[in-house]
């Protein structure tokens, strides 16, 4: 078969993820598609009903079982099913991304690549050996360079054994419900899919630079004034496309772009709810959690040709938490609508 980079970043490509079990997996999106359809009608006309009341929806119903991208919240002392999984507390140490390849190299596919959706960090970590082999680099240090190009000096591989300034504890709930340290793992075997620590301040850097190469195309009256993106506009567009087929799972009115979750702009009729455009990713780890949301700016036509305003021109919002299965994505959609509903009232 033929696996392209496109299907691994939509997660297409077959490669299982933590559950080596197909038909475990098939039975868990069995269940997510029932609980889906039993709970969509009532939403439906529960939303309208407020609707026609003038109030937004904010909230984001997540049926679905969770997966690495984000872990649902939980009680104390509810154990996740996702962290039951043995290969999140793996301890080995890899040299390279291509020896650890090794986990899952051998490993049937389950689907034919482009077929269905199921999100896989081990996608991700082919991916990085496919990064590695066309830079001829270490795949932690043609990432690490890219962050300093960036400034995002606090951004590092999260190595155990290195001392790390400000480096935050993790913590778990145990059985009993009580707060303990996580256990110590080695992410050397996924560096691409939850192997670097970061700070707010960097996120929101990242997401910056993201957001000024998305808009930068539309501000061409600039007199040559306006620095290039560090991406171009086309590639972010393209990032930041849904793609057919796709799903996700902490927002039911998302779909999977690529490497982002995108919800488009929409509204079915007037005086309705309206959908804004906006990208976004959630992490889970073990002992963490986090979330980077950026939802851009509706540009004026007039302000852009006058050269009223510059790029970047929306709301970007960054949450990290060291806590296990904390669901993150809903308040962070919260903050930028708070904040982008503000900069409109001005």
């Amino acid at each position: 078969v033929t696996i392209t980079t496109r299907q691994l970043l939509s997660h297409l490509s077959g490669i299982r993820h933590y559950e080596k079990d197909i038909t475990k997996v098939k039975e868990e999106k069995e269940k997510a598609n029932r609980a889906l359809k039993l709970t969509k009608p009532c939403q439906d006309k529960e939303q309208k009903e407020k609707e026609c009341k003038g109030t937004e929806k904010t909230e984001s119903v997540k049926p679905k079982k969770e997966h690495e991208g984000e872990i649902k919240s939980q009680k104390p002392g509810r154990k996740d099913k996702e962290f039951d999984q043995e290969e999140y507390y793996l301890k080995e140490k890899f040299e390279s991304v291509i020896e650890s390849l090794k986990i899952f190299k051998n490993d049937p596919l389950f689907f034919k690549p482009g077929d269905q959706f199921l999100y896989s960090t081990y996608g991700f970590t082919l991916l990085s050996a496919v990064v590695e082999r066309v830079s001829g680099q270490k795949f932690t240090d043609y990432m690490l360079k890219m962050f300093r190009d960036l400034d995002m000096l606090s951004t590092v591989v999260d190595d155990n054994e290195a001392m790390i300034y400000n480096r935050a504890r993790c913590y778990v709930y145990n059985k009993k419900g009580r707060l303990v340290n996580a256990p110590y793992v080695d992410n050397s075997y996924k560096w691409a899919g939850g192997g670097f620590l970061s700070s707010v301040g960097d996120l929101l850097k990242f997401g910056n630079a993201l957001l000024y190469s998305y808009q930068a195309g539309q501000f061409k009256n600039a007199n040559g004034q306006l620095l290039p993106g560090y991406l171009k506009p086309d590639t972010v567009a393209m990032m930041w496309t849904p793609v057919p087929k796709t799903e996700v799972s902490w927002d039911r009115d998302g779909k999977y772009a690529m490497a982002w979750a995108v919800v488009e702009k929409k509204q079915q009729c007037g005086c309705c709810r309206q959908q804004r455009h906006y990208a976004s990713h959630t992490g889970g780890a073990v002992g963490a959690s986090s979330v980077l949301l950026i939802l851009p700016e509706e540009l004026d036509s007039e302000a852009v040709d006058t050269g009223q305003v510059a790029p970047p021109r929306g709301v970007v919002v960054s949450i990290i938490c060291n806590m296990q299965s904390v669901s993150l994505n809903s308040t962070a959609l919260k903050i930028a609508r708070e904040f982008d509903k503000e900069r409109w009232a001005q």
